[in-house]
């Protein structure tokens, strides 16, 4: 009975944290909040009916190692070379505001120095996650804010892994923490991280990946185990396991089979992160939790109109109009889920207390509550405030006007075939010969090598993966051709599209007509039968031939 009251215990937990997520998505919030009431509820300060606090904590762990890798794994080199100027600079100039003002507000609410210090870095990261979800929702992924957005929040993303570096320098507090051995250290560490992860990158893993990518399923326990392995030697080494997690995805970042890992992992890391928030709302201290409320309350006033404004101001300076500073600015109206881990590593490290945690989770509750509906409600939102926003604009926003009237490459992509085998590659081989600016999908790792070498684009994932389907320029494409010879996989296909909403047009390659009548039944707006398509085409052939023979 002892061995099966966990796994009953974790079941319980699991329904619960489905009802009440289902309850928080209703009112639009994203469901972390509601895992951190479920853990409170489910904790010594609620009902207390968990009592597996170490299996919990265990995956709690796992989960910031995962979320830490796919981080990581976005963030190719390609894309950080590429960061907009805007980002770059809007991504710096709110970490250091928010750094610099939030320590001061920090110390001035009565905070010691450490605590202030964590806590002030830990009010400069916002969420990637929930603010891309909102994004897309509202279908502004692709907007100029949007685009802007993303780019500091890739930023974000780069400065937290280095904080997690630099704090875990210091170790103890207590432990020799001079400004230049903790500075050499670092160095020496990133040094020699650096020159393991270009060996890595350059002649380990690029083979190794390949060889694990035969096999779909190998291929997410090889991501797993990475992320994993380099989290716990990322530890060992004197960094952090979520230092360590991050570098290990950055280490197959610039593989062409990260979408794909990227894509599995998403759900595996949502639901592990699960119980870290589960955790966090198990170990909150009520007894502190009265002592911070009025620094919550002011430290959230702060994130949620000081964030804003220097974004808003920045953006102004270099030539943006006031809309869109106003709608960048609400992406950072929050703290993240990486603010949490943060704090939490700080409490690991014995620099902080479980107050800071506390007194951050507060503020993330907040904070995320609020900012979620300011950006569902950005342009009401901004229609009542425009008049006082002036102030944040340029008589002529000449950068806008410029990005306004320059062409974006990815808005040529009129085509995207997925399904590379004989019929598919030739069919984006004519299409690309034909001038047709088209995109090849598949997730065999020897046909998506073969075609690049041809110089084709093509990326390598499964079409009927949503998270997948999501990376790649549907927005922009006019027709998704589908060459996957199962009605299941197609019936599977189409799902996943309408699920990210694509609104294009749709064909399919069918070998009967049984199939081909229900892809039309299902929105396919074009078949097309390789066997009847040749046939048709011989016979034209032919007949021309025949006719040109019979006028001579």
């Amino acid at each position: 009975m002892a061995a099966v009251e966990p796994f009953a215990e974790f079941a319980l937990l699991l329904l619960v944290c489905a009802v009440v997520g289902a309850l928080f998505v209703r009112l639009r919030q994203p469901v972390l909040i509601a895992y951190i009431v479920v853990g409170i509820g489910a904790g010594p300060a609620g009902f207390g009916f968990v009592q597996a606090h170490d299996q919990v904590d265990l995956l709690a762990q796992i989960g910031i190692a995962v979320l830490l890798f796919v981080v990581g794994l976005q963030l190719d080199l390609q894309h950080i070379r590429h960061i907009e100027p805007v980002a770059l600079a809007t991504g710096l100039g709110q970490l250091a505001f928010t750094i610099a003002f939030g320590y001061l507000l920090v110390i001035g609410l009565g905070k010691a120095p450490m605590e202030a210090l964590y806590v002030a870095v830990a009010l400069t990261f916002s969420s990637t996650i929930i603010i891309v979800k909102l994004l897309s929702d509202k279908r502004e992924l692709d907007s100029l804010h949007g685009r802007i957005a993303v780019g500091f929040l890739i930023v974000q993303d780069l400065a937290v892994v280095l904080a997690m570096m630099a704090m875990s320098a210091l170790r103890a507090p207590g432990a020799d923490t001079a400004a230049l051995s903790v500075v050499l250290s670092l160095a020496l560490r990133l040094a020699a991280a650096a020159l393991l992860l270009f060996v890595l990158m350059r002649w380990v893993l690029p083979r190794v990946v390949a060889a694990m990518a035969r096999s779909q399923e190998l291929l997410l326990v090889f991501a797993i185990a990475w992320g994993i392995g380099l989290a716990a030697f990322g530890e060992w080494a004197g960094f952090s396991k979520e230092a360590g997690a991050f570098l290990a995805g950055f280490s197959l970042a610039s593989t062409p089979y990260r979408e794909a890992m990227s894509a599995r992992l998403t759900g595996i890391r949502d639901f592990l992160l699960l119980f870290f928030f589960i955790d966090l709302g198990a170990k909150l201290d009520f007894s502190t939790l009265g002592a911070e409320l009025l620094p919550a309350a002011v430290l959230s006033l702060f994130v949620l109109i000081g964030n804003p404004l220097i974004v808003m101001a920045i953006m102004g300076v270099m030539g943006y109009r006031r809309r869109t500073g106003f709608m960048a600015g609400l992406t950072v109206a929050q703290i993240s889920e990486f603010s949490i881990v943060f704090v939490a590593m700080g409490i690991t490290l014995g620099h902080v207390g479980v107050a800071a945690l506390s007194l951050t989770t507060l503020v993330g509750i907040v904070t995320i509550t609020l900012s979620t509906y300011m950006i569902l409600y950005s342009q009401p939102l901004y229609e009542r405030l425009a008049p006082w926003l002036k102030v944040f604009e340029r008589r002529r926003p000449f950068r806008e006007l410029a990005v306004e009237r320059q062409p974006r490459d990815d808005q040529a992509v009129a085509a995207i075939v997925i399904g590379l085998g004989r019929y598919g590659s030739r069919l984006l081989t004519q299409l690309r010969d034909a001038g047709v600016h088209a995109v090849g999908v598949d997730f065999d790792p020897e046909a998506v090598r073969d075609l690049r070498r041809q110089q084709l684009p093509v990326r390598f994932g499964d079409g009927e993966d949503p998270d997948f389907l999501e990376s790649l320029p549907l927005a922009q494409a006019r027709w998704v051709i589908s060459t996957l010879p199962l009605w299941e996989s197609n019936r599977a296909l189409l799902h996943a599209l309408g699920a990210v909403g694509y609104g294009g047009r749709i064909a399919a390659v069918v070998r009967d007509a049984a199939h081909g009548r229900a892809l039309v039944a299902a929105g396919v707006e074009q078949v097309l039968n390789p066997f009847d398509d040749a046939a048709d085409h011989a016979a034209r052939q032919f007949s021309q031939r025949l006719r040109s023979e019979e006028n001579q």
